[in-house]
């Protein structure tokens, strides 16, 4: 079916520059990365419509330039494909950049920082109001510990309030929140979860996983009109960063109704390939089934390429920062300490995530789960393997969501279905080692960092990978992403500035490709984006730097000058040296 598609896309292609219109829109005298199978350097770009028609040099592209033709001088600036991320909670983490209180580094950076946050938040709102944030990490913090329950109280007694770690899996209420979701020292820890305990036995504060929900089920939900708000929002920020597309995991059905709402208010200038949440039910998974299997078949077809219904996430596991993913050693403290007996645990029952993910597969439908530990990569990787040994069923392109220590034997069975049955991607998060990597290291120890996001050995062995940022986990700009797989640094350097070692580094045109055409499989559009080829719908980003020539310490902080999104300009960056003459604006 690839093999079809692909030809069909090249065949397209052929005829469109031979026969193609006036261009509407042409860029010359640039630095074009074409992100092609031959990772061909082009000069200049041609448009019409919303297609590519011609890339080349200038005398090729302006061939096809009219009297009424639009024409960008790139003046030596680079241009790339649109940036895609394979993973961000861009819907959810859109609303946390609105509506919560950024807790982020490095406008926190201590717990004094925390309180004052939380303090000035209080003094606007009504006693009895919630007070809600998310982004701190403990590792961050000068005093490197997690924030209580007791580091709440004196700055809001008589608010409730719950911040949210930057992972996402777990976060901290005051002693108000607690009371009015009843926990107390009795409390016994739900299932998938833990209730963080000082020495006496007494709540903390902390919780972990599916403890989340005692204090979250209490919190007023956000409503349509701010969902909506923080889509339209989050996607000006993304075309700003050169990004024009997403993969957005575990949605609602709501969510996905407000993405076309958006959409066709021209306000959407990014395509979404959405994941509905699978939930974590045999019964449930049925009911998913019956609405979906229908509808959710990217592999024959993604419609208008816009938002995409394109599959389910599922977990099975918890996080590297919480030290609730599932390993088969016990997770680390500091580096060097082991934590006790803790090997974390699974996100659900493992036998009943392999009966949803083989009956997601039967139905053909996508699958991504979320696995973090090497056990729980292990157990994803078997399901895959058994299903398709059971059920053989190529182009469904099922993925692993951060796959960040797998074992060997993962990798071997990763290596087979990608080459076998078009399956089994990792979706890593390569900024991890960045943005969490103080605290993933003292959490991973020294031995078990050097594992963390195999990028080399996965080329090694003939895989690609989609990159992704987690957003609101990292910051969401792909540079960050592209920047992290080469140079594998940390923020602050708390066990040194590369814990995580460097034999698992990438050079920058694979970096590139995993934010580019690797993404565009991920989202089942390479034959449409994620590459400068002719016949390929316009999205495309211009830069104020050459990825592949600047030292690698200067690619995170690369500026996006220009962004274009089907064939429109949808972005350009105040006072940007790139200029445009000619034709009708």
């Amino acid at each position: 079916m690839r093999m079809i598609l692909l030809a069909g896309a090249l065949a397209f292609g052929a005829a469109l520059e031979a026969q193609a219109p006036p261009a509407t829109l042409v860029f010359t005298n640039g630095r074009i990365l074409t992100v092609d199978a031959r990772d061909r350097v082009a000069q200049a770009v041609a448009i019409a419509g919303n297609r590519i028609i011609a890339v080349g040099t200038n005398a090729e592209v302006l061939r096809h330039a009219g009297p009424d033709t639009r024409r960008v001088d790139l003046r030596g600036r680079t241009m790339t494909p649109g940036l895609l991320d394979a993973h961000a909670h861009f819907s959810g983490g859109g609303a946390d950049r609105l509506f919560v209180l950024d807790l982020s580094y490095p406008a926190v950076k201590s717990m004094a920082d925390v309180a004052a946050a939380v303090r000035a938040r209080a003094a606007t709102l009504p006693k009895g109001t919630w007070i809600t944030g998310r982004g701190w990490d403990e590792g961050k913090l000068v005093e490197r510990r997690l924030i209580t329950a007791a580091d709440l109280d004196a700055a809001s007694p008589d608010h409730p309030v719950y911040l949210t770690q930057t992972t996402g899996h777990y976060g901290v209420a005051n002693s108000a929140a607690l009371r009015l979701a009843g926990v107390t020292r009795d409390t016994r820890d739900p299932p998938a979860g833990t209730i963080d305990r000082d020495a006496a036995g007494n709540p903390t504060g902390v919780l972990k996983e599916g403890a989340q929900g005692l204090v979250r089920r209490l919190i007023p939900p956000r409503t349509a009109a701010q969902a909506e708000e923080a889509i339209r929002e989050m996607a000006k920020a993304f075309v700003a960063e050169g990004m024009t597309g997403a993969k957005d995991p575990g949605i609602a059905p709501a969510t996905f109704d407000l993405y076309r709402k958006v959409a066709a208010d021209g306000a959407l200038p990014v395509r979404i390939f959405a994941l509905w949440g699978g939930g974590r039910s045999v019964a449930a998974a049925r009911l998913l089934v019956n609405d979906l299997a229908a509808v959710t078949r990217p592999y024959e077809g993604t419609g208008d390429d816009h938002v995409i219904a394109g599959g389910v996430k599922l977990y099975a596991d918890g996080s590297g920062g919480a030290r609730t993913a599932w390993l088969y050693q016990p997770w680390s403290r500091n580096f060097r300490e082991i934590d006790g007996e803790n090997h974390g645990y699974p996100a659900s029952d493992p036998d009943t995530l392999r009966m949803l993910i083989r009956l997601y597969h039967d139905a053909g439908l996508h699958v991504s789960v979320h696995a973090i530990g090497d056990r729980a990569i292990d157990w994803v990787v078997d399901s895959y393997d058994q299903a398709m040994r059971e059920n053989p069923r190529r182009g469904l392109r099922h993925g692993i969501i951060h796959a960040n220590i797998p074992s060997d034997h993962a990798i071997d069975v990763m290596a087979r279905l990608q080459r076998d049955h078009d399956a089994g991607y990792p979706e890593p998060s390569a900024a991890f080692t960045w943005w969490l990597g103080d605290t993933y290291a003292g959490n991973f120890g020294d031995a078990r960092a050097l594992r963390l996001n195999p990028f080399r050995t996965f080329r090694q062995r003939g895989m690609t990978w989609a990159n992704g940022s987690d957003y609101g986990v990292t910051p969401y700009p792909a540079r960050y992403g592209i920047w992290s797989a080469v140079a594998r640094e940390t923020l602050l350097g708390t066990y040194g500035p590369t814990p995580f070692g460097t034999a698992e580094a990438v050079d920058v045109r694979t970096a590139l490709r995993a934010v580019t055409i690797w993404a565009a499989r991920q989202l089942f559009l390479e034959t449409k984006v994620g590459s400068i080829e002719v016949g390929k719908l316009a999205d495309l980003a211009v830069w104020d730097r050459d990825f592949y020539q600047v030292p690698t310490a200067q690619l995170k902080d690369a500026t996006c000058l220009l962004t274009v999104f089907d064939g429109r300009i949808v972005y350009r960056r105040p006072g940007s040296p790139v200029t445009e003459a000619g034709g009708s604006r």
